[in-house]
């Protein structure tokens, strides 16, 4: 077994010195720099550089303001028509998965990781990482924080600035630390 193999098990693994991983993650990090430092106006090559970034999503079909961030890419699935507003940071050491068409605001940041409490194992570099997912049709307003394993149904608003911890379902309006359901969406 390698540290990609068990991280991508959802197990626990060496993350800050295992070689390999660290070598995607250099790799991967000096392409969103690439992208960082590429102007808004030249879309032809901002969408070559997401194709090597983000190699599971169809460039084409989601729009990224920079800056923007990844640990891996290969990790993230993005739906059609879904749009990153400024300064996105998706730590994908586990799938984190976005519907279609949804709304990120500024300064989100999607956090798969998880460290032992216990400070040696910490300190010799153990995490393991669980999945996020997020249905069609969400919005997550600015600044929010979205924390390991957490699922967010279908169609649901998560207020700015707030940290989700659990679960959130569909249709909902959802805020604060930590998020929770304030009410269901009512057509009109």
């Amino acid at each position: 077994m390698t540290a990609k193999t068990d991280m991508l098990k959802g197990e626990w693994y060496d993350a800050n010195f295992d070689e390999e991983l660290w070598r995607e993650r250099i790799f991967v990090k000096d392409l969103c720099l690439e992208l960082n430092n590429t102007k808004m106006a030249d879309d032809k090559a901002r969408r070559d550089i997401l194709r090597k970034i983000l190699p599971n999503v169809d460039a084409d079909a989601v729009d990224i303001f920079s800056p923007f961030m990844v640990d891996y890419g290969y990790n993230v699935f993005l739906g059609a028509g879904t749009f990153f507003n400024h300064n996105v940071y998706l730590m994908d050491c586990a799938e984190i998965r976005l519907g279609k068409k949804c709304f990120v605001g500024p300064n989100c940041g999607f956090y798969t990781a998880i460290h032992p409490l216990d400070v040696e194992r910490r300190n010799a570099g153990f995490e393991m990482a669980k999945p996020i997912t997020i249905g069609d049709n969400v919005w997550i307003g600015g600044g929010v924080t979205i924390l390991p394993g957490v699922t967010i149904g279908e169609g649901s608003v998560i207020g700015a600035g707030s940290v989700v911890t659990k679960y959130i379902p569909s249709g909902v309006v959802a805020f604060g630390n930590p998020c929770k359901v304030a009410r269901k969406i009512q057509e009109g």
